[in-house]
């Protein structure tokens, strides 16, 4: 009973993927507050009769009773804290937490603790499941800049990244390479450096510093969300290296 006992774990998880595995299982990949991301064997889940079916959905948020396995851990038990239900009721709604899950997905490896970004995680699934139609996008920008930020990439936006003057408020220059924005004198003309429009440059600060509270209330125009979207996608894509599928996904879903 005690080995049995050794070999058991309880965790909060939420399912960011799932795929099939022979007749009735599932793999899971899950993120926990304690562990991690995870990869979970789900046994006979595929079955009509089974018990775990519905609290192991893609982007619920769960209680998981695991057992420790030779490959995968597995799940024993779940009882669902959250079924974000509106994520699976509305198109828009499910692209975007597709998005959120894939990214993720590519940011964290197997069993290293962010507790943070598990709590980033579950308030942003809530938004998203919350949230009036027009607000989803800022939603998910909100998101990009934290999880950046969690995972020590932040964008410098306040001092330029070569002379680490202040920033003034005018036109200044948005270099990825160099992790954030530069000043007119030393941005003008250097190789990977765009111009920062100062709208553009004040909506990130402002995302970037406020509560979620504040930034709801946000009216941008749909010139300006879509530059914000360009932008941090093209953040995030250079330091995943590598594209995002869901965001073609999402963008079939908008203009659908």
């Amino acid at each position: 009973m005690d080995e049995r006992r050794q070999r058991l774990y309880r965790t909060e998880a939420i399912v960011l993927k799932r795929r099939d595995y022979g007749e009735a299982d599932r793999i899971l990949t899950v993120f926990t507050p304690d562990f991690g991301k995870l990869t979970l064997l789900a046994k006979g889940v595929r079955k009509t009769r089974s018990r775990k079916a519905g609290h192991v959905e893609l982007f619920t948020d769960s209680t998981m009773l695991v057992a420790k396995g030779r490959t995968w851990d597995l799940v024993s038990q779940a009882e669902m804290i959250e079924p974000f239900r509106a994520l699976h009721e509305d198109l828009q709604r499910t692209s975007y937490a597709f998005y959120i899950a894939e990214l993720l997905d590519g940011f964290t490896q197997e069993r290293d603790s962010h507790p943070q970004i598990f709590v980033l995680l579950k308030e942003t699934l809530s938004r998203l499941a919350a949230s009036k139609d027009e607000v989803l996008p800022l939603v998910a920008r909100f998101f990009d800049l934290r999880l950046l930020s969690l995972m020590g990439y932040q964008p410098q936006l306040f001092q330029c990244i070569e002379c680490h003057e202040p920033l003034e408020p005018v036109t200044n220059y948005y270099s990825l390479v160099d992790g954030g924005v530069l000043c007119p004198s030393h941005g003008e003309g250097r190789v990977g450096a765009e111009p920062l429009p100062l709208p553009l440059f004040k909506a990130l600060r402002f995302l970037q510093t406020r509560d979620w509270e504040v930034v709801a209330r946000l009216d941008l125009s749909d010139g300006l969300q879509a530059e914000l979207e360009r932008l941090l996608q093209s953040t995030l894509i250079y330091h995943l290296e590598r594209n995002l599928r869901s965001v073609a996904f999402l963008r079939t879903v908008r203009e659908g």
